[in-house]
This record gives C-alpha cells, structure tokens and sequence, in this order.
C-alpha cells in the first residue's frame, strides 16, 4: 500500500509557503518522530493573500489533507485579528493565533508560540520537525509545519493522484500554484498559475497590465526585482536564479514607468527594519542601518562614502541570525541597486558600479 510520503513523493509536491522543500521528506521526519502538525495559513509574505484565499475556498479539503497524513494534533497558524483566523474560529478549527509580525510566522516562531512561548524564530542545527530547544533551555516537541497550499494541494494529490498534479507545470517543479498580483493589472488578487508560464502570462491571467512597467518585484521582502524586458521570463527556478529570485510564495507588483521606485524600495526597506524579533544583531542593528544608509544616498547631500558604506553593510547581513528574514532583505535591497542603482544621481555612486533599469 502506497503512503502518503510515497504519493507525495511521485506527484513532485514541495511547499508552497516560499521554501520550496520537498513535501515528502518532511512528511517522513514528521512521521519518524510522531510530530504534531501546525498548518500555516498567515500570509507572511508582503501582499501576499493566497492564504487567506485557500481558507476561506478551501477549508474542508485543507482538513481532509491534514487528516491524511497525521493522527496527531493539528492546528491552523493566521494572524490575530485576521478574516482568516475568525473563519476557522467559526468553523472550530483548533487554531494558533500568531502576532502580525513578519517573523512570527517562520516555521520556528510557530512552534515555539505554540509551546507557550513568544512567537520569534529558534537558532536550530536540524530541523524544527524533530524538535528542539528554545533560547531558555525548554524542550520543544518534534512540529511539523506546513503551508495552507501545500495542505490542500496533499487532498489534492490523494484525490486525483500524482498524474493529475503533474499535469501542471513542468518535470522539476510539477503542479499548479496560486499567486497573488497585487496590483498593477486589471483584476488584482489572487491567480492560479503554475511553474514555466511567463510572467507576463501570470500578469495575464490577472487581466493585463494598467500600466506601463519599469520593472517587476517578485515575492516581497524575500524577492527582488527584474527590469520590465525580462517580464517574459519563465517562472522557475533555473529562469529566474540569474536575478537572484526564486518562484516562492507566488507574489507580484508592477512598479509603474515614471514613478520613483526607490519610495517603494524604501517603503518596503522601513517596513523590514521594524519587523525585528528583538533578538538578533541582523535584524535588531542590521536592517536599520541599511534603512539609514539608503536614506542617507536619498539625500542629495549624502557624504561621499554612502555608498561604500552600505554596499560594505550589506554582504555582514546574511548568515547570522535565527532566521533567514535579514538574508532576504538584505537580497531584496541588493536587487533594487542592481535594477534601479543609476536612478539614485548620487555622485558618489557611478552608473558603472549600477546599471540602468530599462523600461519596456
């Protein structure tokens, strides 16, 4: 008799939350270990709604899947005061209200909030599927988490099998997707979609664009940027790996031909310098900074040495704290000065060190 690992194993599943892990090797870690499954349904990335779109289309079939491949307690993670987790409180759902913080919902942050404690990330040397320790000493119990998608796309495959899934896409990274185009286009929200279309594609089936593009931000504070001509890029991770991008959690915003794209890289920069846990050098001293030095080459009247400065700062960010949110942003800000670096008319940054985004 074919297990779940196995199905999931043939269908080519990997999570739909923005990590991309195989789904099947989690799913055989969480067994082996008798792990408790918390589903995450809190749209952690910016302007993603994909999410809160599955629960509130989906929720039966989200139940069925968690009731396919566990036996032990399950919970569904949304962010307090959310539409979300006021669905699922009225559906009886035995949910985990997490706070509206960026990090909160990383895989550790959840498991340690469901163990009583505050809901920030856990530094860990294996998988928070086996368990672990919180930064106090206190043990916390083998959790698997899985996205909301990824739960209903498990029915998905044990209803229809893993052709049926592997219909979708392409053979390294099968199976149809959600995304959620956030604006930009005529019927904004979110789109089904699949690995391989375009992005112009995507952009499509979101009704077309409204405007003229100077360039597309790909999955938030995790993503980056690609000029306007790349736009036919083919959404996968190899098409997409020159950019420093990968297809994770689906999300895209058209940043228009004549408007300042460094307000909504700043926007976005602010945003992540405030989302601090409180624990961790990257993010706690880090990401301000970065947010300063960009503030400081917005100024016309910035020292000559802001953009060493910064372009110093930013390769010390990754690596270093409990989780991998510094890292993105630090990536995301990279992008932004590759894209759009000659737009800033600083003179201390020469439009060698950054090329000109083209429109298209």
């Amino acid at each position: 008799m074919t297990g779940p690992a196995d199905l999931l194993r043939a269908a080519g599943l990997r999570g739909r939350g923005g990590a991309n892990f195989p789904t099947a090797a989690k799913l055989e870690l969480a067994a082996r270990h008798r792990a408790e499954l918390i589903v995450n349904a809190c749209d952690g990335e910016m302007d993603s709604s994909k999410d809160a779109w599955v629960v509130a289309h989906h929720l039966p079939e989200v139940l069925d899947g968690a009731r396919r491949i566990t036996a032990q307690r399950v919970r569904v993670a949304a962010h307090r005061g959310s539409e979300t987790l006021a669905l699922l409180d009225a559906a009886g759902v035995d949910t985990l209200a997490v706070p509206r913080r960026y990090v909160s919902s990383e895989e550790s942050a959840l498991v340690r909030l469901a163990h009583g404690g505050p809901a920030r990330p856990v530094m860990r040397f294996e998988p928070i599927t086996v368990g672990g320790r919180d930064p106090r000493g206190r043990r916390l119990a083998p959790t698997l988490v899985l996205n909301v998608e990824t739960v209903w796309r498990i029915q998905q495959i044990a209803e229809y099998g893993p052709g049926w899934f592997r219909s979708y896409g392409t053979p390294d990274e099968p199976g149809p997707r959600l995304v959620t185009v956030a604006d930009g286009v005529r019927n904004p929200g979110v789109h089904g979609a699949e690995a391989g279309l375009p992005l112009s594609e995507i952009l499509d089936r979101a009704g077309g664009l409204t405007v003229g593009p100077q360039a597309l931000w790909v999955n938030g504070l995790s993503g980056g940027f690609l000029p306007a001509e790349a736009r036919h890029t083919l959404w996968s991770r190899n098409a997409l790996a020159p950019f420093g991008i990968g297809t994770g959690a689906g999300v895209f915003r058209v940043v228009a031909a004549g408007s300042d794209p460094w307000q909504v890289v700043l926007s976005a920069l602010t945003y992540a310098a405030g989302e601090s846990a409180g624990q961790c050098g990257p993010c706690m001293f880090g990401l301000p900074a970065l947010r300063d030095d960009l503030i400081d080459l917005l100024d016309r009247r910035a020292p000559a040495d802001t953009a060493e400065r910064l372009l110093r700062r930013l390769p010390r960010v990754p690596g270093r704290g409990a989780c991998r949110f510094p890292d993105g942003v630090a990536r995301f800000l990279a992008s932004a000065l590759d894209v759009f670096g000659s737009s800033l008319l600083v003179e201390s940054i020469g439009s060698k060190r950054f090329p000109t985004a083209r429109q298209g």
